[in-house]
């Protein structure tokens, strides 16, 4: 494998914009690509690096290309698409998909780069933008592991756990039971506030007690403020949350896995959507139960 001093990240929104500037900071060559290219553009004003019309002009010499996108389409668009980026990618490069997508896509192009001699890891990440911002992130990792140690020390650059879950497609995987967890926790904290709010309590001096127990939880700590100030012009979009759960919901139908509450609660979002909240956090659950009094 190539030594890595050369990446191309391909997609600059919310979490690419910041883990693309990592590594430019880190000294790494950086080409990048995005979709709107005034974004590409802007990104070259701040950290340097180049902006190219096309993934697969960004790749082009690349050690190791990343992606971060919206859906399985996007990806497919960038990587195996008419000017994706493995029409450019060189024998012994690695391709990493950060985008949330399906395990089926991640199998889909392992076998496309292996009939190139690239590497391949689908690398899905949590920790939302603060965590693309402070260099954060949970990145679980599904692939061969010699392609996952080389890409490792660049990943670090912008994570706090950097993890080899298993064969291609077992970041995608994780990342799933990531999302159903989350949906649960967030649907509970909201009927907890809830709870508490139509109880006359106090509800910053609640989250303040049973935070130190057992109903902590990164959702608590981080959304709570903004919860009870009624703010959700923030944070990861229910409609991509409703689009990680679709890719739950249809996994477990395959695997024979029985999900209620996370289907109950993608109902919710759906509910949450139809009142305008699309763009909103998924903290918004606790607007759809104060719509409801």
């Amino acid at each position: 494998m190539r030594t890595i001093s050369t990446v191309a990240f391909i997609g600059l929104g919310v979490m690419g914009y910041p883990m693309a500037g990592h590594l430019a900071q880190q000294g790494l060559i950086t080409r990048v690509y995005n979709r709107t290219a005034a974004k590409a553009d802007a990104w070259v004003k701040e950290y340097g690096g180049s902006a190219h019309t096309t993934p697969q002009e960004a790749a082009k010499g690349a050690d190791l290309v990343l992606v971060c996108v919206g859906n399985d389409d996007d990806v497919r668009q960038v990587t195996t698409g008419g000017e994706g980026v493995l029409h450019s990618m060189e024998s012994g490069s690695i391709l990493v998909d950060h985008t949330t997508a399906s395990a089926d896509l991640a199998l889909e192009l392992d076998a496309a780069c292996r009939e190139r001699k690239v590497g391949f890891i689908d690398a899905p990440v949590s920790g939302g933008q603060q965590g693309a911002e402070n260099g954060a992130l949970t990145i679980m990792c599904g692939g061969e592991k010699s392609h996952f140690d080389h890409a490792f020390p660049v990943l670090d650059l912008y994570a706090r756990a950097v993890t080899l879950m298993g064969a291609a497609s077992s970041g995608q995987l994780t990342k799933m039971v990531n999302q159903i967890c989350i949906a649960g926790l967030v649907q509970g904290l909201a009927e907890g506030l809830h709870f508490a709010e139509q109880a006359g309590l106090d509800q910053q001096q609640v989250i303040d007690v049973i935070a130190k127990g057992a109903a902590g939880s990164w959702q608590m700590e981080n959304r709570h403020k903004t919860m009870i100030a009624d703010e959700y012009e923030h944070g990861f979009a229910v409609n991509w949350m409703r689009k990680d759960l679709d890719i739950c919901l249809t996994q477990a139908r395959r695997l024979e896995a029985t999900l209620p509450v996370t289907a109950l609660v993608d109902q919710f979002y759906a509910d949450v959507q139809r009142i305008g909240g699309g763009r909103w956090d998924t903290s918004s659950l606790l607007k759809r139960l104060r719509k409801a009094e």
